[in-house]
C-alpha cells in the first residue's frame, strides 16, 4: 500500500497545472487530517474532549452552510426517509469519532493515535465480513491477523510483559474504539442512497452531532471543568472546524473526481507519516522501534488483504 501511494504521487506530481493541481488534492487532505491528531493532543490540559468536540463541530457547521443549504432544501424529504440511518452515521462517523479520539489522547501519545488509524481499512473488511455477510478469502483473513499483530505490538508498546499481564493504555483502547467507530461508519455510508448528496448530509451530521454533545458540554462546564481560551486555543478550535472538518472533506471529493476513487483512497495511508513527522517537531513525541513494526506489520496485513486470491 506505501508503494502504490507513492506511484500515486509520482502518477500525480507532473510538471502541468492540472497535474499539480491533483497532487496538492492528493496530500493536503491526509496532511489535515494528521493535525487533528497533533492539536488534539496538544491542548487536551487546554479545552476538555466533550468541549473541543463541541465547539470544533459548531465552527464547522457555519463553515458548511454556504456549500450544503441548496442540497440540504433539495434532499430534505430524502432524509425523512432514512432518519434512523443518518443518525447511526452521525454518531458513529462523527461524534463517536471525535469523543474517542479527544479523550482517548488523554492518555496516549499523538503518535499512537495516528499509527492506530492506519487500521481502519481492516476493521472494514472485519465487520463487512462479520454483519454483512462479505465473503473474506485467505489472504485477507491472512491479512486482518498480521495487522491485528501490528495493533497489539503498538498497544502494549512492543512489551510481552506487557501482553501477558494485559497491561495496556486506557487511551490506546478508545482510540481503538473510534477507528472501529468510523469502519462501521464507512460501511454504513455505503448503504445510504446515492442521490443523497453528501456535503448536505454532513451537515445534517454535524447538526445532529451537537444536539448529542451539548449535554456532555454542559456537563464540563458545570463540573467546573476550565478552559483556557487564549489565542492558541481559539487558533486550534479554529483549525479543527475550517481544516480537517471542512477543507479535507472538500479536497478530498475533489481528488477522487480529479484522479479517481481508488487512487484518491490511498492517500489515507499518508496519515500516520504526516502524523509521526508533526509529532516529532511540534510534541517532541519519540519514535520507538515498537512503532515501526506496528505500522509494518498494519501496512503489511492492509496489502495482503487488499491482493485477490
Amino acid at each position: 500500500m506505501a508503494s502504490e501511494s507513492s506511484a500515486a504521487l509520482e502518477k500525480t506530481s507532473g510538471a502541468s497545472p492540472a497535474r499539480l493541481v491533483a497532487f496538492f488534492l492528493f496530500i493536503i487532505p491526509p496532511l489535515l487530517w494528521a493535525g487533528n491528531f497533533i492539536v488534539g493532543r496538544a491542548i487536551r490540559n487546554d479545552i476538555p474532549p466533550a468541549t473541543l468536540t463541541f465547539f470544533r463541530w459548531l465552527v464547522a457547521l457555519v463553515v458548511i452552510f454556504p456549500f450544503a443549504a441548496p442540497f440540504i432544501r433539495r434532499d430534505f424529504r430524502r432524509y425523512l426517509q432514512v432518519p434512523l440511518r443518518i443518525i447511526a452515521l452521525s454518531l458513529s462517523g462523527i461524534t463517536a469519532f471525535s469523543l474517542l479520539v479527544y479523550y482517548g489522547l488523554h492518555h496516549t501519545s499523538g503518535t499512537n493515535a495516528l499509527l492506530l488509524n492506519s487500521c481502519i481499512p481492516i476493521l472494514i473488511m472485519l465487520f463487512g465480513a462479520l454483519f454483512y455477510q462479505q465473503r473474506l478469502g485467505g489472504l485477507q483473513v491472512a491479512g486482518i491477523a498480521v495487522s491485528f499483530c501490528g495493533v497489539l505490538v503498538i498497544i502494549f508498546r512492543g512489551s510481552l510483559q506487557g501482553l501477558m499481564q494485559l497491561a495496556f493504555s486506557s487511551g490506546d483502547v478508545m482510540l481503538l474504539g473510534a477507528m472501529a467507530s468510523f469502519a462501521l461508519y464507512t460501511l454504513w455510508l455505503r448503504k445510504l442512497p446515492a442521490e443523497i448528496n453528501r456535503m448536505g448530509l454532513l451537515w445534517v451530521q454535524v447538526l445532529i452531532t451537537l444536539l448529542v454533545v451539548s449535554p456532555l458540554w454542559l456537563h464540563e462546564h458545570i463540573s467546573g471543568l476550565a478552559v483556557q481560551w487564549n489565542a492558541t486555543t481559539l487558533s486550534a478550535v479554529l483549525f479543527l472546524g475550517v481544516c480537517p472538518s471542512f477543507i479535507s472533506y472538500w479536497f478530498y471529493g475533489r481528488c477522487v473526481e480529479t484522479i479517481g476513487a481508488a487512487r484518491a483512497g490511498l492517500c489515507i495511508h499518508l496519515i500516520p507519516v504526516f502524523g509521526v513527522v508533526l509529532s516529532l517537531v511540534f510534541l517532541g513525541e519519540p519514535f520507538h522501534l515498537f512503532h515501526l513494526a506496528g505500522i509494518t506489520a498494519i501496512i503489511a496485513g492492509v496489502t495482503l488483504a487488499s491482493r485477490k486470491g
